[in-house]
């Protein structure tokens, strides 16, 4: 079922033919009354039902007139067989046994409820997302699905838990996606998914956005601890490696200049203190020694 444009007739002339027949009707009907049966004969009479006739028939017509909105379009169905698609904007006027159904066009938005699914490492999350769609065909809108704006947010909560469950929450290794660091992947992953799933239906995802993530309720103080357990095992191991650099150009620097000459064990003293001075979380307190290191 693919979208159909068809054409319509203006309706404002239309509708003031409509008022000039209603009133010719009028006209013949109370004439036909006011005449004399006696004088008139049968004329009176074919005057009454001539006037009937035509209102019955303006009124008729009435029924053919509809309005289309800016970013509306009116699908059109003749005995439940699909007829065609007016796009143009106004007052419009078709066939009176058309059955008219009025879809939008605008683009349109939403924010999934907060649902609860497991990541890909199996831990309980709760994430939301916000959904921009619109209609791009309203053939398969009306007639391919029962209601689309249902299965729209239906297939997109669907396409939500789908998409988290394919990513971890935080990155454990390096290149690897995950829900918290890749919002740009995983919003495209997502706005895929959810096109895929209402291609059918006549809808095009212009965007599609996590709106919350967190984890679970019951588990979050315990993922916090390991964040916090990982940002102070990568601070510390910066430190280090910071410290370990220092200490090598200190020792490099003294024997490039001469200024003292240190053998294996006061390399290794040296060594020792400057890690403590630098690796320590408090200020180190110096000792000064007066004598000899022996």
């Amino acid at each position: 079922m693919k979208e159909n444009p068809v054409r319509s007739a203006p309706g404002l002339p239309f509708l003031l033919g409509v008022l000039v027949v209603a009133v010719i009707a009028a006209w013949l009907l109370v004439s036909g009354i006011n005449l004399d049966p006696a004088v008139a004969g049968s004329g009176a009479w074919v005057r009454i039902l001539g006037g009937l006739v035509i209102g019955a028939l303006a009124f008729l017509s009435l029924v053919g007139l509809y309005t289309v909105q800016p970013n509306q379009a009116a699908v059109l169905s003749l005995f439940g067989k699909y007829v065609g698609t007016v796009k143009d904007n106004g007052l419009r006027w078709n066939n009176p046994f058309y059955v008219k159904r009025k879809v939008s066009q605008r683009v349109r938005n939403f924010e999934s409820g907060k649902l609860k699914v497991n990541e890909l490492d199996g831990s309980p999350i709760e994430i939301a997302a916000v959904i921009v769609w619109q209609v791009v065909d309203s053939a398969e809108a009306v007639y391919n699905v029962d209601d689309y704006e249902s299965f729209v947010h239906i297939q997109s909560e669907s396409a939500l838990r789908t998409m988290a469950t394919s990513y971890p929450y935080d990155q454990h290794e390096d290149g690897q996606l995950a829900l918290r660091s890749h919002a740009t992947e995983v919003s495209r992953h997502l706005k895929d998914e959810l096109q895929e799933r209402l291609a059918d239906a006549g809808v095009q995802v212009l965007d599609a956005r996590i709106s919350h993530l967190a984890y679970a309720p019951e588990i979050a103080q315990a993922m916090l601890q390991r964040q916090q357990a990982n940002a102070i095992i990568g601070a510390r191991t910066r430190i280090v490696a910071g410290a370990v650099g220092m200490v090598e150009m200190a020792l490099a620097e003294l024997e490039k200049n001469g200024t003292v000459h240190l053998d294996e064990e006061r390399k290794a003293q040296m060594v020792s203190n400057l890690l403590v001075v630098l690796c320590s979380e408090r200020a180190t307190q110096p000792v000064v020694n007066a004598g000899t290191l022996y």
